[in-house]
């Protein structure tokens, strides 16, 4: 087997099917399905069952999916293992991230880590189950993970808390007269009865915690659409569909494009950081590492 194999046999089992896999890699489908099937007879059994136009692992490819995942990380940590002649590193980084945390601070810390070591290229993945972040870095899809914290099932990582997110309520453009009427900061006992824009409790731990806040004091969040995707929840909200919590930076973001936004009192805040497992960083993420803990207080 090769490399390319492995990547497409990958790509097939984490974007449910061939057609999906060849769109993420840019390659042909009969591209994929090639290197599916030759995988296939040089292993001598089936990894896919064939279903319509869709597939399911057998037991095989089930048992595939580790050992495929440790070789592909294992090729990662090999190129991030390089250093050039003056002993700084080279070579490609994978990071993945909250949506909410890849704005800041994980762009301002890519920003920095580049300027200090231009040869590492740094692939940022997106982080859509806070509860999958240990999960990831075992698995071997990544080194480092950002997320907020405290970070579940992480025995035997290390965790290095980065800094505090606060969470805004951003009402949709047009809201006066009762924006008008909204102090800022704006007394959670005074949430107005609005129509909310929410998504799945289970896929972040902060949604929660706002709810249970909003609970504390004498109110209640009225979903109005739950959303799977969480960045999808500005655009709902400057259409008009209702109103949401958002991270300041991207309550922030949202006043500039007519949003209106209060701050809370008493605030709902989160903690975020890193998680990875310090005896398998390679040199590149030792010095992300190290970027991160002199960049946030």
């Amino acid at each position: 087997m090769d490399l390319h194999q492995i990547k497409y046999f990958l790509a097939v089992v984490d974007h449910n099917g061939i057609n999906a896999a060849a769109a993420v890699l840019d390659v042909a489908q009969p591209t994929v399905s090639q290197a599916i099937q030759g995988l296939e007879r040089e292993l001598g059994v089936p990894l896919f069952h064939r279903i319509g136009r869709g597939v399911v692992l057998t037991s095989a490819g089930h048992s595939l999916v580790g050992p495929a995942r440790r070789i592909l990380r294992d090729v990662v940590a090999a190129e991030g293992s390089l250093v050039d002649a003056a002993g700084r590193p080279r070579g490609r980084l994978d990071v993945f991230a909250m949506a909410a945390l890849s704005a800041d601070p994980v762009a301002r810390l890519v920003g920095a880590f580049r300027r200090e070591f231009p040869k590492v290229s740094i692939r940022i993945g997106d982080l859509r189950d806070e509860t999958a972040a240990a999960s990831l870095i075992r698995e071997g899809h990544c080194e480092i993970v950002v997320c907020h914290l405290p970070a579940m099932d992480c025995a035997g990582l290390a965790v290095r808390e980065l800094g505090v997110q606060e969470y805004w309520l951003v009402l949709p453009p047009g809201s006066a007269p009762l924006s008008d009427s909204l102090p800022d900061p704006l007394p959670l006992a005074e949430l107005p009865d609005l129509p909310q824009v929410t998504v799945p409790r289970g896929s972040s731990l902060a949604v929660g915690e706002i709810e249970q806040a909003v609970a504390a004091a004498g109110r209640a969040i009225r979903p109005s659409v739950v959303v799977e995707h969480r960045e999808a929840r500005l655009p709902f909200v400057l259409a008009g569909v209702g109103a949401t919590f958002l991270e300041r930076s991207m309550a922030e973001a949202a006043a500039a494009r007519g949003a209106v936004v209060r701050s809370l009192e008493p605030r709902i805040s989160r903690a975020y950081g890193l998680v990875y497992d310090p005896a398998a960083l390679s040199p590149a993420g030792r010095a992300f590492v190290g970027v991160a803990e002199a960049s946030c207080p």
